[in-house]
């Protein structure tokens, strides 16, 4: 009888051993840290920092949160979440973990069919923009000609042409019609070419002119990110029209407010 209950015990704490792998251990995909980036408690910029993961460090992604955050691993059997710029994080494997279903052969290749034309789709909305470089700029001009345009107009228009997606007209709408897909984020370096920036309004050239919460702050500029700290948007008549800037350590950075995806 003591034989028996000793075999029913080992067998449970085997069962319940195996019961403590996370669920997504067997198909998480391996990476490594390219360069320190923080690794975070939340898929949040605003949420606590857990450390910093060195260059060098090899992680497993648990899932893909969204276009901007990775749950991922650590060594240490730490999960955590890190930016999926990969600047930052390099995957070494194509798959995607954060379906769950690794089972679906099929599942890889139609994601990466996905990011395929999701990358497609972006380029022809930026060339399209990149065509109307030097176009006047007037505030509130017409959105039925091409002649002139102001922030809005522009960034309409250039979804229009590359993507056939018309956005709402002014960039508050525009704001609002990005933060219903979900996708946003404060921290401009967690940006992807083809999303969205939104501004408040100019307040001096010093970064302690503007407030630190910029949450509540009014929409008053939007502009198409072009990567690498490059934006294309159109501002003002004195500055020539539709063109692309730099925005790091400029009032361009101070003023930004939230960006993301303007595609679902």
């Amino acid at each position: 009888m003591k034989k028996q209950l000793a075999a029913l015990l080992l067998a449970t704490t085997l069962t319940a051993g195996i019961g403590l792998v996370a669920p997504h251990e067997a198909h998480a995909a391996s990476a490594q840290i390219v360069s320190g980036v923080n690794f975070r408690d939340t898929p949040s910029t605003s949420s606590k920092v857990i450390r910093m993961l060195k260059k060098g460090e090899s992680v497993n992604i648990v899932s893909k949160v969204n276009n901007y955050w990775y749950q991922v691993r650590d060594a240490n059997g730490k999960v955590g979440y890190v930016s999926t710029d990969s600047k930052y994080i390099k995957s070494s494997s194509s798959g995607n973990s954060s379906s769950g279903n690794s089972g679906n052969s099929g599942s890889g290749s139609s994601n990466n069919n996905t990011s395929t034309n999701t990358s497609a789709t972006v380029t022809k909305i930026i060339n399209a923009g990149k065509k109307y470089l030097g176009t006047p700029y007037e505030f509130g001009s017409s959105r039925s000609n091409t002649k002139t345009f102001d922030c809005s107009d522009f960034v309409r228009q250039a979804f229009k042409d590359g993507a056939g997606i018309t956005l709402p007209s002014d960039s508050r709408q525009q704001a609002d019609y990005v933060k219903k897909l979900g996708n946003t984020t404060t921290n401009w370096h967690n940006l992807k070419p083809g999303d969205l920036m939104f501004f408040m309004d100019y307040k001096g050239t010093s970064k302690s002119a503007y407030p630190t919460n910029k949450s509540n702050q009014r929409i008053s500029h939007v502009a198409i990110y072009l990567g690498n700290g490059q934006v294309l948007h159109t501002y003002s008549k004195d500055s020539g029209g539709v063109r692309i800037d730099s925005i790091e350590g400029k009032h361009w950075e101070y003023r930004f407010v939230f960006g993301g995806s303007a595609l679902k």
